[in-house]
């Protein structure tokens, strides 16, 4: 089972980009989501994540900009990017705790299958 994110890409600063996350996962809908971002010679942050009831959380360089989101149907989660900024470049990575039903998960270690990333990059 994997996770596989898509979306990523070139936008100048001030544009917006989509990104998704979709498994084969059953378990997925009960899961908290997570989006992380890892920069050059940075540690992995948090960037939002998301329970099975859409409540949500947001980093604080994410809040009023990311709006992240679940289709449980379709068995994705999504992280519409707006006014995005230089310092938004990264690879950004899906994750699921496998291990969580119904609640929400805030760290990178207790989260258990991760998606290879995603590279957005904004430049001018």
């Amino acid at each position: 089972v994997q996770l596989v994110e898509s979306g990523g890409g070139l936008v100048q600063p001030g544009g917006s980009l989509l990104l998704s996350c979709t498994t084969s996962a059953r378990t997925f809908s009960f899961n908290p989501v997570g989006w992380f971002r890892q920069a050059p010679g940075k540690e992995r942050e948090l960037v939002a994540t998301i329970n099975w009831h859409s409540n949500t959380y947001y980093s604080d360089s994410a809040k009023a900009r990311f709006t992240i989101s679940r289709d449980n149907a379709k068995s994705t989660v999504y992280l519409q990017m707006n006014s995005l900024k230089p310092q938004d470049t990264a690879v950004y990575y899906c994750a699921q705790d496998t291990r969580t039903n119904y609640g929400m998960t805030y760290v990178a270690p207790a989260y258990d299958r991760w998606g290879q990333g995603t590279q957005v990059t904004v430049s001018s």
